[in-house]
């Protein structure tokens, strides 16, 4: 790890919980290991948005990407214009690395969230610093979707059974002959010719070496708040400073609370289809409903019962 903390920032998503493990408390961390996969689609999603406030800091500042922003930083030509606020300040924005050890597991928790998220990491977040790294062990269509083969060009294979399988990964045979042990397949962004290659081999002792050295150097490691979902209201914590809130959240709260009041009917599945968000963004919103004493607990697969009426509702709206 030849970058600084103050250079590149990780998430580690682990859903099978024993891979990423050994890294926790690095200082290259925005957050422990994740390991829950709802708070993993929860992750993605934070990701998105701060990629939106990184490309409205570039536009604010007047650069392209953010190598450009940040070397105009390290020579102190970063400064607030006249009529900007007093306390506004630029800062360096560090390049964050997603790693997802296991796809599958968060496509069958919240599939519809985490290939709209992916996707839409895929599509823009480059130029802002912000990469991904998606691995699987069930490379089949349900898991390794259209969608995210589209916007995911480079690609790696290991060993696999099928000729199947290696075409679910690659879009061409050659996976399936390999011989194991590091042995691999990779298909670069720029050209459809796959290279065979040779895997490092990467031993616990020597992790827990290179991880050892980086704690030494920071034992106190200060994680982002919000990055799996449970920031405070004031709004999230950015990579380099301030705060982020949301009024698209706020707007689509309201939306949820109208739509459930007046069906009498506290049901994830309409929220889904109503306001076209995915399975876990609907679970959250109807827990934030529950908390407002709006739905009863949840009973089930039973929809949830309605504590609000619609008069109530209507003078809520009147007084806001």
């Amino acid at each position: 790890m030849r970058a600084t903390p103050d250079q590149v920032k990780m998430i580690l998503i682990d859903p099978k919980q024993v891979e990423m493990g050994q890294y926790a408390r690095l200082p290259h961390l925005l957050t422990a290991p994740v390991t829950n996969p709802k708070k993993a689609a929860n992750a993605l999603g934070w990701a998105v948005k701060e990629m939106e406030r990184r490309y409205d800091v570039l536009v604010e500042a007047g650069f392209r990407d953010i190598a450009g922003y940040n070397a105009a930083y390290d020579r102190g030509e970063m400064t607030v214009e006249a009529g900007q606020p007093a306390d506004k300040k630029f800062e360096r924005i560090p390049y964050v690395l997603i790693v997802v050890d296991e796809l599958n597991d968060l496509m069958m928790v919240a599939a519809r969230d985490v290939e709209d998220c992916i996707t839409r990491i895929a599509q823009k977040a480059r130029a802002v610093g912000i990469h991904l790294i998606v691995a699987t062990q069930r490379p089949s269509v349900n898991v390794i979707t259209g969608v995210i083969k589209a916007n995911i060009p480079a690609r790696m294979a290991f060993a696999v059974s099928s000729l199947t399988d290696s075409r679910v990964i690659l879009d061409q045979p050659g996976a399936e002959k390999l011989i194991g042990m590091g042995d691999m397949l990779m298909l670069p962004g720029n050209t459809s010719v796959s290279q065979r290659l040779q895997s490092a081999w990467v031993s616990e002792n020597e992790v827990k070496k290179v991880v050892g050295h980086w704690r030494r150097q920071a034992p106190e490691v200060a994680y982002v708040s919000g990055v799996e979902g449970e920031a405070n209201a004031s709004g999230s914590a950015s990579v380099f400073g301030g705060s982020s809130g949301d009024d698209g959240d706020d707007e689509l709260m309201r939306q949820a609370m109208d739509l459930v009041v007046r069906a009498q009917q506290g049901s994830t599945s309409m929220l889904q289809r109503k306001l076209k968000v995915g399975f876990a963004r609907a679970g959250r919103l109807m827990d934030m409903l529950e908390q407002r004493g709006v739905v009863a607990a949840s009973e089930g697969s039973r929809p949830r019962e309605v504590l609000m009426s619609v008069e109530e509702l209507e003078l809520i709206q009147k007084a806001s």
